[in-house]
């Protein structure tokens, strides 16, 4: 049986040896908790700031806390210099700059400045083009500048304000420079036709009944309308004509008319043969082909299609008017407005269509 050893309870002497040497064994700070003792250590190994920096350091903090929202918005401002922005990284809507009016702009710009940004866009660089942006909106601003550059040695021309968009597609890109163009310089029929057909060429839009929806969307039915008559034109004439932007209206209107009803032929021969000197030229030699069609089209308006002309000796069937065609035209009225029926079995989609486009420009105001 093992022998049990006896415990002898220390002396004070004892005790205080053991005290004593605890003590030298020990930092002077052992006494302190662990997490104590970091937190001291770190208050030590740190300087404290004064109010005034730590206000200075809260404003920073807020500056970069709305220079990203402003970023993330669309709506930061850069300052981009000219030769990083391709101006023909996207097909333009407009085809003309007037030189009067590109003048005024420059003066403009360079006695006060330019008080409105362009638009870019991001895009790939390639060994063709090293511009990182492309031009979105702004055309006649970006040359108004790079003009000012050229002429100037005062490196403030060197660069230009922007702000970057991020059109979901190209669609969309091509809808803002339209929007753009038409609340501060109309587009003429003829552009507004021809952005259209080459948005759909270029596959951004099915086809140019999709591209004039979707980049005229705001537009009425009637002025959507017209549109379509002028792209007809661009996309059967448009490498022929010397002053497209210059037709009129109602010739444009005219002429498109002429094209559905089988023109194209003697339009495009006498575009090929002449030589114009200016678009008053232009437009007679394209309205001696246009009325003899339309002169065709008024000795047989049973012909179908969109015709010009008005049939001939029309008759009266108590308060319904009877056309030699067999169509039928019925007027009423309500507290709404007037009606007008239309019936008879020569009708179909383009010949109603041709009706509305002639009641659209008879009944809205002429633009020139």
């Amino acid at each position: 049986m093992a022998k049990r050893r006896k415990v002898a309870v220390p002396s004070e002497d004892d005790l205080n040896q053991i005290e004593e040497r605890f003590r030298r064994e020990t930092s002077t700070r052992s006494g302190m908790a662990p997490i104590s003792q970091i937190s001291a250590d770190a208050a030590l190994a740190s300087s404290p700031l004064d109010v005034e920096s730590r206000a200075a350091n809260a404003k920073l903090q807020a500056d970069s806390d709305a220079l990203q929202t402003l970023r993330s918005e669309g709506r930061e401002l850069l300052a981009i210099p000219l030769d990083q922005i391709d101006p023909r990284a996207m097909i333009r809507d407009r085809t003309l700059i007037n030189a009067d009016e590109m003048k005024e702009l420059k003066d403009s710009i360079e006695a006060h400045g330019m008080r409105l940004p362009i638009e870019v866009f991001r895009r790939e660089t390639t060994a063709d083009n090293a511009a990182p942006f492309g031009l979105l909106s702004g055309f006649r601003r970006y040359n108004a500048v790079r003009e000012l550059a050229s002429q100037n040695d005062d490196p403030k021309w060197q660069k230009i304000t922007a702000i970057e968009r991020d059109p979901e597609a190209l669609g969309g890109a091509i809808t803002a420079m339209v929007e753009e163009n038409e609340i501060r310089s109309n587009l003429s029929h003829f552009e507004r036709g021809r952005i259209a057909v080459v948005a759909a060429q270029q596959g951004v839009f099915a086809n140019t009944e999709e591209g004039v929806n979707k980049l005229f969307a705001v537009a009425s039915k009637a002025k959507r309308s017209k549109i379509r008559a002028f792209a007809l034109i661009f996309e059967e004439l448009g490498d022929l004509l010397i002053y497209p932007e210059a037709l009129k209206e109602r010739d444009g209107l005219r002429l498109a008319n002429a094209l559905r009803n089988g023109s194209e032929a003697d339009l495009r021969d006498v575009l090929s043969r002449g030589t114009f000197e200016n678009a008053e030229h232009e437009w007679d030699a394209l309205e001696a082909v246009i009325e003899a069609q339309e002169t065709k089209s008024r000795k047989d308006p049973a012909r179908g299609g969109r015709p010009t002309g008005f049939a001939a000796k029309p008759s009266w069937q108590g308060d319904t008017r009877v056309l030699s065609s067999g169509v039928t035209l019925r007027h009423a009225r309500d507290s709404n407005g007037h009606m007008i029926r239309i019936g008879g079995k020569a009708l179909d989609k383009d010949l109603i269509e041709s009706a509305i486009e002639h009641l659209a420009y008879l009944l809205e105001k002429p633009d020139d």
